[in-house]
């Protein structure tokens, strides 16, 4: 994304964000709570309305198209809260994720390919969502967007409400997808696990990104003091 500027409403949102994420990568954005994390995520995706500035997605501008178009062009996003439909199974939850012909084309590997990321979802594959605990849910969340078969994954805070274990856990599994030739986009406040397993990480204050840095740059006085609001 290039320059981008969003709003909501009349408030500014975003105030000139540039930021890229390379094929086979993972990249975190930092930052405290309204900063605007979410917001960029949701302006690639398509949610908000970029005001100006562009987005690219392999060489193809995408800005201004509808989600269900940059689903279909390989980019998904898990969202903040999972916004699972704890009434379906997992496996019914999973189906969902596959709405495009590419994705149900490929639906019975991109289920194998899930289960053999997550092996817990296809020991529950039969049981309803709201019935699993919160990190089978995350698990189930994440295994919904690869369903999409994406080429960009987005993760919208995905350790909320995890416990410390769990966490690193999951980010193991996630550093796992990029030997898949997927690339990732973390938004992430535990910052310490977003750079474990990330190369760059663009910190977010107010709409404006005000740090560019490779991972392994960052100290961990800068992380509590500066860059995820004391």
């Amino acid at each position: 994304m290039q320059d981008v500027h969003a709003y909501y409403d009349l408030a500014p949102a975003l105030k000139g964000v540039s930021l890229e994420v390379n094929e086979g990568e993972i990249v975190s954005v930092l930052g405290p709570n309204g900063a605007g994390k979410t917001t960029t995520v949701h302006a690639i995706m398509g949610v908000i309305k970029v005001k100006s500035g562009k987005i690219f997605f392999r060489d193809r501008e995408i800005t201004g198209k509808k989600p269900h178009q940059i689903v279909g062009l390989g980019i998904s996003l898990v969202p903040e809260g999972r916004l699972l439909f704890p009434q379906m199974t997992v496996e019914e939850n999973l189906n969902l994720g596959a709405s495009t012909p590419k994705a149900r084309s490929k639906y019975t590997s991109s289920l194998d390919s899930v289960f053999f990321l997550f092996p817990r979802l296809r020991e529950r594959r039969n049981q309803a969502g709201g019935t699993l605990s919160g990190g089978e849910q995350q698990m189930l969340a994440i295994g919904r967007a690869l369903m999409s078969s994406p080429q960009l994954l987005m993760l919208d805070e995905p350790s909320i409400g995890l416990a410390p274990i769990m966490v690193e856990d999951l980010f193991d599994r996630l550093q796992k997808l990029i030997e898949t030739g997927i690339a990732l986009l973390i938004v992430e406040q535990n910052a310490v696990q977003a750079l474990r397993i990330s190369r760059r990480a663009y910190v977010l204050e107010l709409g404006e990104v005000t740090t560019v840095r490779s991972s392994s740059e960052f100290t961990s006085s800068e992380i509590i003091s500066s860059y995820v609001g004391g």
